[in-house]
């Protein structure tokens, strides 16, 4: 990914909240639109979300660290290298339904895979966003994961209002 980072540490506990946060950062510091913005479980002895930010060719601005602060504990770098990107360029276009080869032309996802699939999918698949589209970095690429819907379309593996476990126990 990129050496331009910042992680930010807010103590949350959970990925919709850590996603909530990226937006209020996003919205608050006017930050550049090539902007990643990715939370990052971490798991230690008091398992949270982190989140980072990063720019992929230049330096974050000076101010931003103290700016941060106001957030969370901040620290250089990345907590790891498998970030869940919730702010990217492009994301804001993605909406609705789309094409596979329009999500992958209009926006810093480099790869779509699908579930239980050995290859990628066709280029003029249709995918319903949902409007939540979260690609995961694997080896310095950023992947969305799908799962084939309705109708031969695909919608991305992560919903945006997932069901808690035993939410009905």
């Amino acid at each position: 990914m990129t050496p331009y980072a910042l992680t930010v540490d807010a103590g949350i506990a959970e990925l919709l909240d850590a996603d909530r946060l990226l937006h209020r950062m996003a919205a608050g510091l006017d930050l550049p639109e090539d902007t990643f913005g990715c939370t990052h479980l971490v798991r230690d002895d008091r398992p949270r979300v982190a989140v980072s930010l990063s720019l992929p060719s230049r330096p974050l601005p000076d101010t931003l660290r103290e700016r941060l602060a106001g957030y969370g504990t901040v620290s250089p770098g990345l907590p790891d290298e498998v970030g869940r990107a919730v702010l990217y360029p492009g994301v804001r276009a993605l909406t609705g339904t789309t094409t596979v080869a329009e999500l992958l032309a209009g926006s810093a996802i480099d790869r779509v895979t699908v579930l239980g699939t050995p290859g990628p999918p066709d280029p003029g698949t249709r995918l319903v966003t949902r409007d939540h589209v979260r690609p995961q970095w694997q080896r310095d690429e950023l992947v969305l994961a799908a799962t084939p819907a309705l109708g031969g379309t695909l919608v991305p593996f992560e919903a945006p209002d997932p069901t808690p476990c035993c939410a009905d126990h």
